[in-house]
């Protein structure tokens, strides 16, 4: 694996997918009955913005810097911007220095009795995310493959839970692999809510795995996709999306109303637009 997201931590692209992540968290509290979350590519936890590899590409200058310059940003990502805010040393002002991977963000929904497992292969990064959680028997680090650990630790025994699934994207085959892994976890673990990252570049690839994974879904289902521009290329990351299965009953109008309008037009580029489909039960 050579993918490392400290180039790309807090881009546009982080910023939808953690908005909805603690959104499907603050969901999972609403009930007292305790709750598990697997992150099955879990990085470092915590990224440094100042650093050279972040400041080489600059992607967060266009991603949640803009949410944190924004007065107007709308309430519904005050989650977001708040776990974002708690880890920015002293004398940061309204700017961002540090920015919190998926692992941080979880943590700070679990309550006692709550669990969360993150993986991550590669070794270096297993090591720092290990030392970030050391002693921490809520949440546990694991250097394990991802998709393996799908067949590892589902069905949880909390039967209630939320899945998160981010692959690098190195692999030519990933949408086929995320399909079969994903159809295999779902036999275990039909009940939970299913969280999938993917970028699109190409068309192609990007709807036909929308269509497979629609097609394995017991339940509901959601697609949204943040495109920055209007016309989709095979040479760059035209956006990015999520597809959610089992998604929390009041997302898909958190999404059309509040979420992806915001985004297009704080984030977009040219001619940037949405795309919001749902289906199932």
């Amino acid at each position: 694996m050579n993918y490392r997201h400290i180039y790309h931590a807090g881009n546009f692209a982080d910023v939808l997918k953690h908005s909805v992540l603690t959104l499907a968290l603050s969901y999972l509290t609403q009930k007292e009955k305790p709750f598990f979350v697997l992150d099955t590519h879990a990085g470092i936890g915590l990224y440094d913005l100042s650093s050279e590899e972040a400041q080489k590409t600059g992607e967060f200058q266009g991603g949640i810097a803009k949410l944190l310059a924004d007065p107007a940003c709308p309430e519904i990502f005050r989650p977001y911007l708040d776990a974002v805010r708690a880890l920015q040393p002293e004398g940061t002002g309204e700017g961002v220095r540090i920015y919190p991977g998926s692992p941080f963000i979880t943590r700070g929904f679990l309550r006692a009795g709550d669990e969360a497992k993150f993986c991550e292969l590669h070794e270096k990064d297993k090591e720092v995310l290990l030392s970030r959680f050391e002693g921490d028997k809520q949440a546990r680090v694991y250097g394990l493959d991802g998709y393996l650990a799908l067949k590892s630790f589902l069905p949880p025994k909390a039967r209630r839970g939320l899945v998160l699934i981010d692959p690098p994207f190195e692999r030519r085959d990933e949408f086929l692999a995320l399909t079969a892994h994903l159809k295999e976890a779902l036999s275990r673990f039909a009940t939970g809510t299913y969280m999938i990252w993917y970028p699109v570049k190409e068309r192609g690839p990007v709807d036909r795995f929308a269509r497979e994974a629609a097609g394995l879904a017991a339940g509901s289902w959601l697609r949204a996709e943040l495109m920055l521009y209007g016309e989709a290329r095979a040479d760059r990351l035209n956006g990015c999306g999520l597809f959610i299965l089992n998604p929390p009953y009041t997302l898909k109008a958190q999404l059309e109303k509040e979420i992806l309008p915001y985004l297009v037009a704080r984030l977009g580029i040219a001619r940037a637009r949405f795309l919001l489909e749902a289906g199932g039960d």
